[in-house]
C-alpha cells in the first residue's frame, strides 16, 4: 500500500495510513489507560477509577485530534471538511476503545469479590496483554519478522511492565 509521491518519493497509502494511526491510537490508548490504573488502583473506588480512565481517554483523543487539524490539516486558512474531520476521529477512537478490556476485567473482578487494589492489577495486567498484543500487531502490519518482531512487540509489552514497577514503587516506598 504504498504510492508514489511527486518527486519520486514514497509514501504509504491513505488506507495504510489510517489502518497505522488506529495501531497507534490503540497501543497509546492502552498505555495511557494502563497509567491511569497504575497510578490510581487502589485509591479510588471502582467506578471512579473507570470514570477517570474513560473521561481522561476522551480529552487525550479530542486534544490529539484538534491538534492534528489545527496543526497539520489546515491549508490556506481553511479547516478541512466534517467529513474529513470524522473519518480522523473515526481512525483514532482506538485511543478511546483500547480502554474497554482492562476496564471490563477490572469491573468483573471487583465484582467477583476483589478488593479494589487487586481489581486493578487484574485490569492493568489486562492493559499489559493488550499492549502486547497491540504491538505485535503493529509489528506483524510491518512485516517485521524473527527477532526484529519479537524486539518490537516487547517493546510494548516493556511499556505496560514498567507501568507495573511505577505502580508497585509509588505503593512499597512512597506510601
Amino acid at each position: 500500500m504504498v504510492s508514489t509521491a511527486k518527486g519520486g518519493g514514497r509514501q504509504r497509502a491513505p488506507a495504510a495510513r489510517i489502518s497505522g494511526r488506529r495501531r497507534a491510537a490503540g497501543i497509546y490508548g492502552a498505555l495511557v489507560t494502563a497509567a491511569i490504573i497504575a497510578a490510581n488502583g487502589g485509591e479510588l473506588t471502582t467506578v471512579a477509577l473507570v470514570v477517570a480512565v474513560v473521561v481522561t481517554l476522551l480529552v487525550y483523543w479530542v486534544a490529539e485530534e484538534y491538534a492534528e487539524v489545527i496543526g497539520e490539516q489546515t491549508e490556506g486558512g481553511r479547516l478541512p471538511t466534517w467529513a474529513s474531520i470524522r473519518v480522523l476521529l473515526a481512525g483514532t477512537w482506538p485511543l478511546v476503545s483500547a480502554s474497554y478490556a482492562p476496564l471490563v476485567a477490572l469491573v468483573l473482578a471487583r465484582l467477583a469479590g476483589a478488593s479494589a487494589l487487586a481489581a486493578a492489577n487484574v485490569g492493568l495486567a489486562v492493559a499489559v496483554v493488550l499492549l502486547t498484543i497491540h504491538g505485535w500487531s503493529a509489528s506483524r502490519a510491518a512485516r517485521l519478522s524473527g527477532w526484529q518482531l519479537l524486539l518490537s512487540t516487547s517493546v510494548a509489552a516493556g511499556l505496560g511492565i514498567v507501568m507495573i514497577v511505577l505502580k508497585d514503587v509509588a505503593l512499597i516506598h512512597l506510601h
